[in-house]
Order: C-alpha cells, then sequence, then structure tokens
C-alpha cells in the first residue's frame, strides 16, 4: 500500500466500459519523489485527504476481477497517521 494525498479529479466522458461508474481521482505519494498516478476510488475520498492506495493486480482484484484495466485504487481513507522521524 502506498500512502498518497488527493491532488484532483478525472473526468472522462469516454472510456473502456469497465471503467464505466468509476470515480477517478489524481493522487500523488506523500514519499518517495511524490509520484502522481490516477486511483479508482472505492471510498468516496475527497480532494486534500490522505489515502491508502493499491496498486497492480491486487487494485484489479479489488475493482471486481482481471478484467478492469486499472492499476491503482483508492481503498481506505486515513484519519490519522503517526510517524516516527529517524
Amino acid at each position: 500500500m502506498i500512502i498518497c494525498k488527493v491532488v484532483g479529479h478525472v473526468w472522462a466522458t469516454k472510456k473502456e466500459e469497465h471503467l464505466n461508474g468509476q470515480k477517478l481521482m489524481v493522487v500523488r505519494e506523500t514519499e518517495n519523489g511524490g509520484g502522481t498516478y490516477v486511483a479508482a476510488d472505492l471510498v468516496g475520498a475527497g480532494i486534500g485527504e490522505l489515502v491508502l492506495v493499491i496498486s497492480g493486480s491486487t487494485a484489479r482484484m479489488a475493482l471486481g476481477g482481471n478484467n478492469t484495466p486499472s492499476d491503482m485504487a483508492i481503498v481506505g481513507i486515513i484519519d490519522n497517521l503517526e510517524m516516527e522521524t529517524t
């Protein structure tokens, strides 16, 4: 899992049929150089929230199976995060 911040929405009027009904969000990693990705939102996250993101085959399984053409999914909204800094 990756900790990301939701930074935007994606609107796509034409997309592959397995993506119909999926809410797509732009997320940015909070660590490791801050990569930016598009993830299907399974939990109703909003802009500015910290979220848990899964990728690869795990994301496809969460989205309903291997026919879904997505490799990232938001599966949790972080309410509180406590980290030790070194």
